[in-house]
């Protein structure tokens, strides 16, 4: 049990950190927006990556190199750029929050929050590298309790994010105050594309 409680902990304080999946999160539960699709796949997916660097991290840790590393920022920066390009033209229009669902389609949604999750080079170093490595010396049922922890953690902390997001939407249904949470994503989604962009520039 003591691997469960601590692969909790471990894992929430990985979560935690504020970037471009959890910016993502907030905005669609600001938006009402498939949020429960949302938080499946970003909780899913880091229940299958943080297995998959728990239970394979002794196999496959030398395939996950730098330069696999400077391929997925290399990915990233591009979505970034694009979904930055995609917040600036929406300041220049007036939200209609009642048509806001039918806006965006599932399967638009469902891209967006693969693209911010697999393309996002440190998911893979906090749950496949860093929980995976942390792990590596555990025995067997010890890695799957550690294992079932984290996820936990992830879901919970997903779930909470997305609904708590959700609820508070009704202070942001006038269009000044979601141009202000437009213009902050712009500028945060910025902020972390230069410091992707000047990480990338140390593997070339």
């Amino acid at each position: 049990m003591e691997y469960l409680v601590l692969g909790f902990f471990t894992g929430l304080s990985l979560i935690l950190a504020i970037g471009a999946q959890n910016i993502f999160v907030i905005e669609q539960g600001l938006k009402k927006q498939y949020i429960l699709l949302v938080c499946l796949v970003c909780s899913i997916s880091d229940f299958l990556l943080i297995f998959l660097g728990i239970l394979l991290f002794h196999f496959f840790h030398q395939y996950f190199n730098l330069f696999v590393e400077l391929i997925l920022n290399i990915l990233l920066i591009i979505f970034l750029i694009y979904f930055i390009y995609s917040k600036i033209k929406s300041i220049s229009r007036n939200i209609n929050f009642n048509s806001e669902i039918t806006d965006v389609s599932k399967i638009e949604i469902l891209f967006k929050t693969l693209g911010f999750t697999y393309l996002n080079a440190h998911v893979y170093s906090d749950t496949v590298f860093f929980l995976g490595n942390f792990s590596k010396n555990f025995l067997l049922y010890e890695k799957v309790y550690f294992g079932i922890g984290a996820s936990i953690a992830s879901f919970i902390f997903f779930f909470l994010l997305g609904y708590l997001s959700t609820y508070f939407s009704k202070y942001a249904q006038k269009d000044k105050i979601w141009k202000f949470i437009n213009l902050f994503i712009i500028c945060f989604m910025s902020l972390l594309t230069i410091y992707i962009i000047n990480e990338t520039a140390y593997f070339l």
